[in-house]
């Protein structure tokens, strides 16, 4: 196993699958093709995509990789297809292995396609301890070679797709059977099998909690600056505005204009477009070209009557470092419990986000059962979302600490 990443350097380069890359699906032949040859392969499959985020609107996939023995690597052109259901159908019940599963499976249920079985090897590297899990890191870790990566950050809707971006996206699904079997092997010394079955089945059927579209503009980077309902009524309607035109543009909301640019302008107000194109980030023949819409949505938040009230609570507790004047109690509960499932989580090789979520121990300890004992803690843990094998080895300890914290001076 490698040490640190001044050993990479001495590790053999990767730089291309070893059948070669693949030439891109586009056509209904070749969808039929790859779904037959699929088919008709073996043990699990290897599946990534690649996304254009910050080029393109939304997070729909542009390319989607996936290998099977008996099979080879296909690389396939999702805007050619209303959908990948062939594929989909193809694989049958055949377990799916991904890294950073939580990214790719959104835009690939878009696409018709979900797993029956999953195996994240990101999310293994995490429960056996590896110091490094981005992919190429784990590769470094357990196979002993180098991937050659980059293009991660590449605009994947450019077409034709150049081939070191295709060698790039091929080689993302060339180890990934290899990797898993070396994972399943740690997992299975360290005792932690089951625990990850747990985690790739959480992983697999829960989607992500989304923010309802009316409320995503308040995830704004720098809306803290404005102060007032009204300023923030221009900024809501200036997001919308861009939203819009993002959607129909078919082009990331941030290359239209950056979210400083919309703050710097509802702090502003300007009542014309000279004004608002004097306004930091409002400059280029875009903004120009855009200004009239632009000085209309701001208009629009100054006239409107719906001025928006507080976020709507999440139930989430409020940051741990305001809990000692506020509830010193909590503060004691939720300090010496961190302690502890810090110092289990080092006993078994985990970082303690991995243990147990921060969120799920703050909200515990922010609002713990009527009654304290290892049953209603156990049932507030899964209530929360921990797994079981997370109650299991969270729930006592997390029990003692709230019957009985460690002193406010020794915190």
């Amino acid at each position: 196993m490698t040490d640190s990443p001044d050993d990479a350097q001495d590790l053999p380069l990767l730089t291309e699958p070893a059948e070669g890359i693949p030439a891109v699906i586009d056509t209904e032949r070749g969808l039929q093709r790859a779904a037959q040859s699929l088919a008709q392969g073996t043990g699990p499959v290897a599946v990534d995509a690649e996304r254009a985020s910050g080029f393109r609107y939304g997070q729909r996939a542009f390319l989607v990789q996936l290998k099977r023995e008996g099979s080879g690597i296909w690389l396939i052109d999702p805007e050619a297809f209303n959908s990948l259901l062939p594929i989909q159908e193809a694989l049958g019940s055949a377990e799916w292995i991904l890294h950073a599963a939580s990214q790719d499976l959104p835009c690939l249920a878009e696409l018709g396609m979900r797993p029956h079985q999953l195996f994240d090897t990101e999310l293994a590297a995490r429960m056996t301890g590896l110091p490094r899990v981005g992919l190429g890191a784990v590769v470094e870790q357990l196979l002993g070679v180098r991937l050659a990566k980059e293009h991660s950050a590449a605009d994947w809707s450019k077409r034709p797709l150049p081939q070191d971006w295709l060698r790039y996206a091929a080689l993302d699904v060339e180890l990934l059977v290899p990797l898993q079997e070396k994972l399943s092997a740690l997992l299975a010394e360290q005792g932690k099998t089951e625990w990850a079955v747990e985690e790739f089945e959480y992983l697999r059927a829960n989607k992500p909690t989304l923010v309802p579209y009316a409320e995503r503009w308040r995830k704004t980077t720098g809306i803290n600056k404005l102060k007032s309902p009204r300023k923030l009524a221009v900024l809501r309607e200036l997001w919308r505005a861009r939203d819009a035109l993002a959607e129909k543009k078919d082009l990331a909301p941030g290359h239209l204009l950056p979210d400083s640019a919309l703050v710097a302008a509802a702090e502003a107000q300007p009542r014309t477009v000279p004004q608002l194109l004097s306004v930091p980030g409002f400059h280029g023949r875009a903004a120009k070209r855009e200004g009239p819409r632009w000085l209309r949505a701001v208009q629009a938040g100054m006239k409107t009557e719906e001025l928006p009230g507080k976020p709507r609570s999440t139930g989430a507790p409020p940051p741990p470092r305001t809990w000692k004047d506020r509830n010193p109690e909590a503060f004691r509960q939720f300090r010496t419990a961190k302690d502890r499932l810090a110092r289990r989580a080092e006993q078994l090789q985990l970082m303690p986000e991995t243990l147990l979520a921060p969120a799920v121990l703050k909200q515990l300890c922010w609002t713990p059962p009527p009654q304290l004992d290892l049953d209603s803690v156990s049932a507030a843990l899964r209530e929360h979302g921990a797994r079981q094998w997370q109650v299991e080895q969270c729930a006592a300890i997390i029990t003692v600490a709230m019957l009985d914290p460690e002193p406010l001076e020794n915190l």
